[in-house]
Parts: structure tokens; C-alpha cells; sequence
């Protein structure tokens, strides 16, 4: 029986990939309507995803197959949605954030700051979470993780062995001095001897043990102190990875797909989510997210004890040599080189651009220069074309002499530009693009069968509820969903319903859709949620136990704290206390 319960778990993908599909196939046979028939495709991607019986990738070419098979939508309908312009926006951000990476200018970013902030735990734990939620903003989160982490338990390593050292300098020098040493510790020596059941004469620990004793009580606390410092450390840093995604439209998938989203489903929005707009939203919310989490994480593995924790005064030896630690990384980088340079140049460029192309208060570059007669120039415009001059500018720069053939007749090659296409085709994520792409297939099929407006008029009654507990309702169980999916599927499936509910009942579609995109990213809770979690759960020393009962207080926090923006400033921003007139007509021609 056990042989089989293992045969039948190690095969499971094989029968969920062959029983899904039969199982829910009465569903269009029993009502023959082109809204059955997308229902039909829609569960079996949602169950495909959940479970990850095929590579998510895969699985979101499924529309390009079934959609033209069950007369939903065109083969060269269907295929178009593969490539939008949000696509085109997603591909500039990850050049950027590969020629970031592949010239190191994120460590040497980091170390800059940590050595800034310095190595005191709460300061050090701060800087960390400053830095980690920064770069991942602009590089991926699992990037930002991976490398933010070694930095993370080096210095760890180095406080350590140093405050090992010092302690037991001191407990020598104390023992040299102290006389009265033996009756002052007496009492506490006793108490560990019978829990260790230590030899003992009349009730007095012997003499040959004192030392030990003392020592290896020290050597304990000092364990179990940077134990905890450890888990809290690694825990901050792929939080805080996730949490600073958040902020840019480009920080994370989900965001991109409700860009994406926004304009499939509403393509008259006047483009209400653009670069600049989304910062102004989500990047005040992250900062709000990242200080109440380092609150928390530092209650929960620091204690409060703020003298201990910040410290005053002159560093102390193990201080500076755990300082130097960092500064030797740093030193290691050597002086910035000039692809470097370049890279950090073209960078805050495009985010320049991108701030100013439709800041909203005043009209942009693009919209006097090229957007007076409509939509031309979009945010992914200026992303391909700046990441196009990675492939332009060389890596070095040129010298007399530098090219053709030396004074020897040798043949010099002349240096690579900033990113080679090898380089981007092994550090690309290609399978984001299918993913995002068979989302915007999904709302495409939706609006032409038109089951999205028999969802709307379903889910009508929620009307009667009050606007802020449905979006509170609506984010809780988008966080609770992406703790055991992707984010990113989570979006693709719940946006477009979500934009045809509020339709239906009448309020602003971003109320509900973009607390729950931002909540589609805080899956704290388990390893498996993120790849950041796993990365910390492998260098940590972490439990399960460890992670939920963190993750669980900060999705709490997180889910409180968008809530609280999109009522606020995000009310404000996008004139939330109106349904817009563009949100009347839900469906584009695919």
C-alpha cells in the first residue's frame, strides 16, 4: 500500500495533466455557450498552475491552442496578446537590470550603503532592509536576495568569531582578578549542574568544573543570540526584497500584468497606470511596509533593547573588524571601471524619462513632443530604447591604439559593448514573457465570449457591501492564494475578474485591483512561496515555524497598510470616490 501511495505521488503530474481535463470537460458539454467554453479553459489553466503539473510557461500557451479549437477567438487573434506593450516594458527593465547586475554595480551599491550604515544589529538589520528593498525596485527580488545574503552572513560570521574572542579574553581576565569569583556564581553554577546533572560534592559543583561551566554558559548564550540574529537577518533581507518590488512598476511581474491588465480591459483609461503614477502610489506604501516590518522582525529576533541594539559611543574592536569585513569586500570591487559608469548612467536616465514622460501635473516630454494626437510614445517606448545602447556603447573606452593591431602586429580585439546578446539570453527569464502573455490571452477570451460580463452581473450583490471590506476581503484572499502560487499567476487569474466585478457594482476598478496585485506579492509565510523565501530558508538556519510566524503578522501589516494608502493619498491620486467614464466600456477589440 505504502509502495503504491509513493508510486501514485511520484506520478501525479502525469494524472492531474490527464484527469483535469476530463473531469471538468461536462462543463461546455452540458452548456454549449462560448462562456462555458472559456470557463472550461480558465479552470483547467488555473488548476495547471496551482499545482505546476507543467511548466507555468506551458501551461499559458494553452489559449493559442484551445481558444481557435472551441471557436473563441482567432489563432491570429489569439497569438497577438502574446506580445503588448507591456511585454516590450518588461523586456527593457530586465536589460537594464541585467546589465546592472552583470558589471556588479548592485554590490558595490550595497556595500556603499552598509558601510554607511554600520555593523550595530538594529542599524545592521536596517541597512540591510534599505538596501535589499532599493535593488529590488530595479533588479529581480530573487537576484537582489541571492546576492545580498553571503554579504549578509559574512558579516555575521565576523561579529561572531570577534565577540567569541573578546569574550573570551575577558572571562580570563576576570578570573585572574576576581577572587571572590567562585561564591558570587556559586548559586547560578548549582542551578545549571542539576540540569546537566554535573558531578557534585554535598550539593557544590566540584571546583574542576567551575571554569567550564561558566564558559560553555557564556558560549550558549552567545549561540543562541546570533542564531537569532541569523533567522532575523535572513528574513529581512527576502522580505524586505519582496516588499521593495512593490514600488516600481517594473520591481516585480504583478505589477505589469495589472498595467497590462488595465489597458486590455479598459483601453480608454488614459493611461491611469504609468510609471510615474504607480511610484507616486506604491513607493510612500513601501517605505510605510518597510519600517513597520523592521519594527516587527526586530521585536521578534532583537528585543527592544535600544541602547544594545544602536549603540553610543566609540566602536568597539569587534565592531571594526566586522566593519572591515564589509570595507574589504568593497575593496575587493576596486575603483568604479568606466562600463560601470555607464551602466549608472544610462540607468538614471531612463528612470529620469520615465518620470517625466507623463509626470500628470504638468504634460510630459512625450506628450509635446510626440503624443499630440495620441498615445504614441508609452513607458516601454523609453525602456527598449535605452536598454538598445547596452549593445551600443563599448565596455571601454577607446585608446590610441586600442584597436587593429598593436606595435608588436598583434591583432587586439576591440573591447565587447556593456551587454552581449549571450549574456542576456542566459540571464533573460523568457518564460515571464509566455506567462504574462497567456494572461492577456485569458482577458481577451473573457471579454470576446463574453464571460467576463456574466461574472460581473454575478458577483452584482456584492454591491450592498461597503468598497473598503471588499477590497480588505478581496486582498486577504489574494494573499493567502499566491502562499501556495506564483504572484504571478495569482494575477493573471484574478485581475480580469476582478476588473469586470467592479463594473458590476459601480466603483473604481484600481480599488480592488491594485490593493490586490501589491498583495499578490507579500507571500512571507512559507519557503515555497517566493524564491527568496527558499534562498533564506537555505542560508537562515530557518524553520517553517520561523517563517509563518513572522510572514503571517507582516501579511497582516501589509494587506493594513495598502488598505489604509489606496483610502488615503491613492483616493486622492486616481479620484477613487468616482467610477471613470472609461471603465463603462470593458471591451477591446483583441
Amino acid at each position: 500500500m505504502g509502495n503504491s501511495l509513493k508510486w501514485l505521488c511520484y506520478h501525479r503530474n502525469y494524472f492531474i495533466i490527464v484527469i483535469t481535463p476530463l473531469a471538468f470537460l461536462t462543463l461546455p458539454l452540458a452548456s454549449p455557450t462560448s462562456e462555458a467554453r472559456c470557463g472550461y479553459v480558465i479552470i483547467l489553466m488555473a488548476l495547471y498552475w496551482c499545482t505546476e503539473c507543467m511548466p507555468l510557461a506551458v501551461t499559458a500557451l494553452l489559449p493559442v491552442v484551445l481558444f481557435p479549437m472551441m471557436g473563441i477567438m482567432k489563432a491570429g487573434d489569439v497569438s497577438i496578446e502574446y506580445l503588448k506593450d507591456s511585454n516590450m516594458l518588461f523586456i527593457g527593465g530586465l536589460l537594464v537590470a541585467i546589465a546592472v547586475e552583470n558589471w556588479n554595480l548592485h554590490k558595490r551599491i550595497a556595500l556603499r550603503v552598509l558601510l554607511l550604515v554600520g555593523v550595530r544589529p538594529s542599524l545592521l538589520m536596517m541597512g540591510f532592509m534599505i538596501v535589499s528593498s532599493f535593488l529590488s525596485m530595479w533588479i529581480s527580488n530573487t537576484a537582489t536576495t541571492a546576492m545580498m545574503l553571503p554579504i549578509a552572513h559574512a558579516v555575521l560570521q565576523q561579529l561572531k568569531a570577534t565577540e567569541l574572542q573578546a569574550e573570551e579574553r575577558d572571562f580570563q581576565a576576570e578570573a585572574q582578578e576576581n577572587h571572590g569569583f567562585e561564591l558570587e556564581m556559586r548559586e547560578t553554577r548549582e542551578e545549571v549542574a542539576d540540569e546537566k546533572k554535573l558531578p557534585q560534592a554535598n550539593g557544590v559543583v566540584e571546583p574542576m568544573q567551575n571554569s567550564e561551566l561558566l564558559r560553555e554558559f557564556r558560549r550558549q548564550a552567545m549561540e543562541e543570540k546570533y542564531d537569532l540574529l541569523t533567522k532575523g537577518m535572513s528574513l529581512s533581507v527576502c522580505y524586505s526584497a519582496s516588499i521593495g518590488g512593490t514600488a516600481t512598476l517594473t520591481g516585480t511581474t504583478p505589477n505589469l500584468i495589472l498595467k497590462g491588465q488595465m489597458d486590455k480591459l479598459f483601453p480608454g483609461n488614459g493611461d491611469v497606470i504609468n510609471f510615474a503614477s504607480w511610484f507616486g502610489f506604491a513607493f510612500p506604501n513601501m517605505v510605510l511596509m518597510l519600517v513597520i516590518s523592521w519594527l516587527w522582525l526586530q521585536f521578534m529576533f532583537l528585543g527592544f533593547n535600544l541602547k544594545k541594539s544602536f549603540g553610543c559611543g566609540m566602536k568597539s574592536d569587534r565592531d571594526k573588524e566586522a566593519y572591515a569585513v564589509m570595507r574589504g569586500e568593497y575593496r575587493k570591487l576596486g575603483s568604479m571601471k568606466f562600463a560601470e559608469g555607464a551602466v549608472l548612467t544610462i540607468f538614471v536616465l531612463l528612470v529620469l524619462l520615465w518620470f517625466t514622460r507623463e509626470p500628470g501635473f504638468i504634460p510630459g516630454w512625450a506628450t509635446v513632443l510626440f503624443n499630440q494626437d495620441g498615445a504614441f510614445v508609452s513607458d516601454g517606448t523609453v525602456a527598449i530604447f535605452m536598454s538598445m545602447l547596452f549593445f551600443v556603447i563599448p565596455s571601454r573606452l577607446p585608446t590610441c591604439g586600442s584597436y587593429g593591431h598593436s606595435e608588436e602586429g598583434k591583432l587586439v580585439k576591440v573591447p565587447p559593448t556593456l551587454l552581449t546578446w549571450q549574456v542576456v539570453h542566459e540571464r533573460m527569464p523568457w518564460n515571464i514573457i509566455l506567462l504574462l502573455g497567456g494572461g492577456f490571452a485569458l482577458a481577451a477570451g473573457s471579454e470576446v465570449s463574453g464571460l467576463s460580463k456574466w461574472l460581473g452581473d454575478s458577483l452584482a450583490p456584492l454591491k450592498e457591501i461597503p468598497p473598503f471590506a471588499i477590497s480588505i476581503l478581496l486582498s486577504l484572499l489574494v494573499a493567502t492564494f499566491t502562499e501556495c502560487s506564483s504572484n504571478t499567476a495569482t494575477t493573471t487569474l484574478f485581475l480580469p475578474i476582478l476588473g469586470s466585478m467592479a463594473t458590476a457594482i459601480q466603483i473604481h476598478p484600481l480599488y480592488v485591483m491594485l490593493p490586490c496585485t501589491i498583495a499578490a506579492s507579500l507571500a512571507f509565510m512559507l519557503p515555497v512561496a517566493t524564491p527568496p523565501n527558499a534562498i533564506a530558508f537555505s542560508f537562515g538556519n530557518l524553520k517553517v515555524i520561523d517563517m509563518v510566524k513572522a510572514g503571517f503578522m507582516l501579511n497582516i501589516i501589509g494587506i493594513l497598510c495598502i488598505n489604509m494608502g489606496i483610502n488615503t493619498w491613492g483616493y486622492a491620486m486616481f479620484n477613487m470616490g468616482t467610477f471613470p467614464h472609461w471603465a463603462n466600456n470593458t471591451h477591446s477589440q483583441p
